[in-house]
């Protein structure tokens, strides 16, 4: 029981963490217009990255490690494939920031300055990651109540 409750616990705060850390590198990457601004991106984008992966991590271990209702309540429940589906779209839309960042990052460490001029596309994605993760929170708490599942399932 306890170990269940601690396991929900995290999975929601790693939901609040990665709201803050996307819209942090959001704004970050909004004012990246020179290479001295990208430590605040960098900074954001790694605590982004370790609360995606604290979410997925405390996420399959909920649905599938035994500690919660099972995978077969999860895998016929109708709301966890939406959940599952924004998250493939969030880390769809995750690859090419990501690989972006890492031509930074790889750049600065060799001297050279790096080429900021799809900034601003990075910082599209991330809003339309913030609104994803959002809905999927709203999934989570439909989950949690129930909606989409036909009358007396849970």
């Amino acid at each position: 029981m306890l170990v269940r409750w601690l396991l929900a616990a995290i999975h929601l705060l790693a939901y609040g963490f990665a709201l803050a850390s996307i819209l942090r590198r959001t704004w970050s990457l909004r004012r990246a217009s020179v290479p001295a601004a990208l430590r605040s991106v960098f900074r954001s984008d790694s605590r982004w990255g370790i609360s995606a992966l604290v979410l997925i991590v405390t996420g399959l271990m909920r649905a599938f490690g035994g500690f919660e209702k099972g995978a077969d309540y999860y895998l016929h429940e109708p709301l966890f494939h939406v959940k599952m589906t924004l998250l493939v779209l969030i880390l769809f839309l995750e690859v090419p920031s990501m690989l972006g960042l890492m031509r930074w990052r790889a750049s600065i460490r060799n001297g050279a300055p790096p080429d900021l001029r799809k900034a601003r596309t990075y910082a599209r994605f991330s809003v339309i990651q913030t609104v994803l993760l959002v809905l999927m929170v709203f999934a989570a708490t439909g989950m949690a109540r129930g909606i989409g599942l036909p009358a007396g399932v849970v």
